[in-house]
């Protein structure tokens, strides 16, 4: 039973029914149980209201009692639809349902949960495909509930996060190679459409020895789940992985609260013990998620469209993945960047929160460049922690090898460069087709730490020794 306060009448209704058992002289038994039934009533009434307006993604109504975040009830004629509480307005209760509105009539009743979205989670999930609310959807029936997770909650404690020291080895040699990252890394993936974000992420996933895999595949096209998960993901990665999926079908409420879903799952994994890849395709479409539903609210639109709130939501999401005392979530998170524009309101903010970006090109993948990962756009803000001496050594007179050729490439393909005028520009065209047969990679070619850093350190002139060809791999 919710206990449910306010200053209404009906909170007065058992001591008035108290005071009237009293008079009549009843046994402290019968006075309990008439107590116990004016409690329940007075109750009901504040945890049920009645819906006053549908008016696009929003319906409101005149009660419940209920908090920001909670989970409510709207009965129809086909059942009960669930829906939350995204604000409060006056006596209003605004909420968005998790689907669509139909079949919602004026007046209908809403009943208060008493409590936000939590997240079934277990050892269960692990191959399966989940839906925005952690439900199944892949036709396996349901699995054990070890635990329900909050959906929303806060990041740890700033302090307490240990210091991110061991290299992350993902098998992709531009990243191992050039842009080493950690584990407990927080890593943005930015790209125009159609240029590779998400096969990108599966050869991460594929190659990957994190104990868990959770891939979040937030507003995507439909056709594109089974194909990332047969032909990026393969059978055995999916093995050890969690697939959760709201495609752009989806309500922006069940768009939005897939992300919040994956990194839930991602925290339970982590909490206990475990080194966790959560892989969140994108993070643009979460944006855009939260911006229909701050407009729908009555928010104002401020940066290109976006309300105030997609801008304090981001960092709040994206801070929850990293180290913890327990464990560790290491995060790649796609960002869509519109029309190629870096500085875009959320590619900005994005950029500014993580502690690497990755830009894909689409000059590069238009040559057949794969992955086509920008060298000199990209950086990773750990990568001298992570990586030894003669390693960072190696990889600065690489970069400065595809800087070289960059800064000439238009001279060199007119023909005007003549060999000799510039030694650091003769090295770089002597060195080049070794440079691109490093950076290009099949989506099936998985290099181990030694190779790639064998490679660098060649095409450095560098010896890289062994004892920095091991690496900390999960």
């Amino acid at each position: 039973m919710r206990l449910c306060a306010g200053d209404g009448m009906e909170n007065s209704a058992p001591l008035l029914i108290i005071s009237v058992a009293l008079g009549r002289g009843l046994g402290m038994e019968k006075l309990f149980a008439k107590y116990t039934e004016a409690v329940e009533v007075a109750c009901t009434v504040k945890c049920v209201g009645r819906v006053f307006r549908v008016q696009g993604l929003l319906v409101e109504s005149t009660g419940p009692q209920a908090v920001v975040g909670e989970i409510c009830g709207i009965e129809t004629q086909d059942g009960e639809l669930l829906a939350e509480v995204i604000g409060l307005s006056g006596s209003m209760v605004q909420l968005m349902v998790y689907g669509a509105t139909e079949g919602i009539e004026l007046g209908a009743r809403v009943v208060a949960s008493g409590s936000g979205l939590k997240i079934p989670c277990s050892a269960g999930m692990l191959g399966r495909i989940l839906d925005a609310l952690g439900r199944p959807v892949d036709g396996k029936g349901n699995f054990a509930i070890d635990r329900r997770n909050p959906a929303v909650r806060e990041a740890p404690p700033a302090f307490s996060r240990p210091v991110i020291k061991d290299r992350l080895i993902t098998g992709i040699r531009v990243i191992d190679g050039l842009l080493a990252v950690g584990k407990g890394q927080r890593i943005g993936v930015f790209a125009g459409s159609g240029v590779g974000k998400s096969t990108f992420l599966g050869m991460i996933a594929a190659s990957s020895e994190a104990e868990v895999n959770v891939i979040a595949l937030i507003g995507e096209r439909g056709r594109e789940l089974n194909d990332f998960v047969v032909n990026s993901l393969g059978e055995e990665a999916l093995k050890h992985s969690v697939i959760i999926a709201a495609t752009g079908d989806k309500s922006a409420l069940e768009r939005l609260k897939g992300a919040y879903t994956a990194t839930a799952i991602a925290e339970y994994f982590r909490d206990l013990g475990m080194n966790v890849m959560l892989l969140f395709d994108s993070v643009t479409r979460f944006a855009r998620a939260q911006r229909e539903i701050g407009l729908s609210r009555g928010e104002a639109a401020a940066h290109r469209g976006y309300p105030p709130s997609v801008f304090d939501m981001l960092p709040k999401l994206l801070e929850r993945a990293g180290t913890s005392e327990k464990g560790t979530i290491t995060a790649f998170y796609t960002v869509l960047v519109e029309g190629d524009d870096m500085d875009e309101p959320v590619s900005d903010n994005v950029r500014a929160t993580l502690d690497a970006h990755i830009v894909l090109s689409r000059r590069l993948a238009a040559r057949g460049h794969y992955p086509a990962v920008d060298v000199l756009q990209s950086i990773s803000r750990l990568s001298d922690e992570v990586s030894e001496a003669a390693t960072r050594e190696a990889a600065r007179a690489v970069k400065r090898l595809i800087a070289d050729y960059a800064e000439a490439e238009d001279v060199i393909n007119a023909g005007a460069y003549k060999q000799g005028s510039n030694p650091d520009i003769d090295a770089a065209i002597a060195k080049r087709p070794e440079i691109e047969s490093f950076l290009i990679q099949g989506i099936n070619d998985r290099t181990a730490l030694g190779e790639t850093l064998a490679r660098l350190g060649g095409i450095a002139g560098i010896e890289i020794p062994a004892s920095e060809q091991t690496g900390q791999a999960f």
